[in-house]
Parts: C-alpha cells; sequence; structure tokens
C-alpha cells in the first residue's frame, strides 16, 4: 500500500493535477498549441556552481529555456544573470528571497515579489517558489499585472530519489504540445542536469519536438 501511495503523490507531484490547474484560472500551467513545442524552465538561479554549466549545454543544443531567476542571486552574480540575458534566454522572477507564499503574510509576499520583479528588469513573467501561494496573493498579482507561471511537467531534479535516468524518464513519459517543464539550476541539482540534459534534449528532438521560450506578452 505504501508503494501505490507514493507513486501516485509522486506522479501528482511530476504533472499537477486539473483541480489544481483550476485553483489558478488564468494562469500558465501550458501553452496553448497544437505544435510539438515545449518550453524549458529553470528555477532558483543565477549562481556560479550550476547555472554557466546549463548555459553551455543549452548553448551547444542551441536551446533558448526560460530562466526564473531569485532576485538576490542577480544582486550576488549579475554577471552570470547578464549571461542569461545575453545567450537569448527569458527571464522571469521567481521572488527576491526565495519566499513561500503560504507561509508568508501576502505584504511581505507581494513586497518581495516586487523588489524580485525589479531585479530582473520588470520582467511580468513569475513564478511562485515552490509552486505554491495563497489565492489571495495569486489575486493581488493577477491585479498588478503578473503573468503567473506554474508548470506541467515537474521533472524531480530536486529528489535525492531520483537518478538522471529516471529524471529523463520523467519528462519523457509526461510531455506534450505546449508542456512547460521546470528544472532548478541549483547545487543540489546540478550533479543530475550535467548527465541528464544532453540526451533528454536530443530524444526530445527526436520526438519531433522544438524548443521555445515563455513570452512577456
Amino acid at each position: 500500500m505504501r508503494g501505490w501511495w507514493k507513486k501516485t503523490l509522486n506522479g501528482l507531484t511530476e504533472q499537477p493535477p486539473w483541480l489544481f490547474r483550476q485553483i489558478f484560472p488564468g494562469s500558465l500551467f501550458r501553452v496553448g498549441t497544437a505544435d510539438r513545442r515545449v518550453y524549458l524552465t529553470f528555477d532558483d538561479g543565477p549562481i556560479p556552481e550550476a547555472t554557466p554549466e546549463i548555459l553551455e549545454i543549452l548553448k551547444c543544443h542551441n536551446v533558448c529555456a526560460t530562466f526564473f531567476m531569485v532576485g538576490d542571486n542577480i544582486r550576488k552574480y549579475p554577471e552570470i544573470a547578464e549571461a542569461v540575458r545575453r545567450d537569448g534566454h527569458s527571464i522571469g522572477s521567481h521572488t527576491f528571497s526565495h519566499l513561500q507564499g503560504l507561509k508568508t503574510a501576502t505584504g511581505l509576499f507581494l513586497e518581495d515579489v516586487a523588489k524580485g520583479a525589479a531585479a530582473t528588469g520588470d520582467s511580468p513573467l513569475f513564478r511562485p517558489p515552490h509552486g505554491l501561494l495563497k489565492p489571495a496573493q495569486w489575486r493581488q498579482l493577477k491585479r498588478q499585472g503578473y503573468r503567473i507561471v506554474f508548470f506541467d511537467v515537474v521533472s524531480r531534479d530536486y529528489d535525492s530519489e531520483v537518478t538522471a535516468e529516471e529524471l529523463e524518464r520523467i519528462v519523457m513519459k509526461r510531455i506534450r504540445p505546449g508542456s512547460i517543464v521546470v528544472f532548478h539550476d541549483s547545487i543540489r541539482t546540478i550533479s543530475k542536469l550535467r548527465v541528464a540534459l544532453h540526451p533528454l534534449i536530443e530524444r526530445i528532438r527526436r520526438e519531433g519536438y522544438e524548443f521555445d521560450t515563455l513570452k512577456w506578452e
């Protein structure tokens, strides 16, 4: 029974269920397209231990992605944030301090979001840390013009029980036209991503998909 329950929870994590998507209507979980197009996204950077290596992998395959950056990391490593921009990737905010909305008062959370957006150059793209925030926070952010981005596929690269090979399997099992796939450019994940990203990008292409970035419009 425990194995069945764990498998079910992992599945719900890897692809957010319909009910969760209905809580935040109008937010972006998946791009509405019939084209075989996917959107790779990276959270939590920029950091010197991971982001430059990921940029090199993406450049090797001529792929552009969307980076949801923590504002305080931009402050500490502006040259890496600039490298992301220079390589043609899209940039969104991931708050300034990586605050989790459910654990943070709404006023403080909104202030941190605004500070993080300013650090990115006022990108309207915003992804809440851990994909969690209160409905009141979500409503306020929508009123303020943010384009709130969640995800259609979670790679679980952060999970210590998931190997690089399993990460590839998770993504390939879940992707579909318009999928927004989330990874993390972090110390915790780079050992897996340096192994998994090359074959994963190649396999996605073999399946007939193209890569695109999330736009500001």
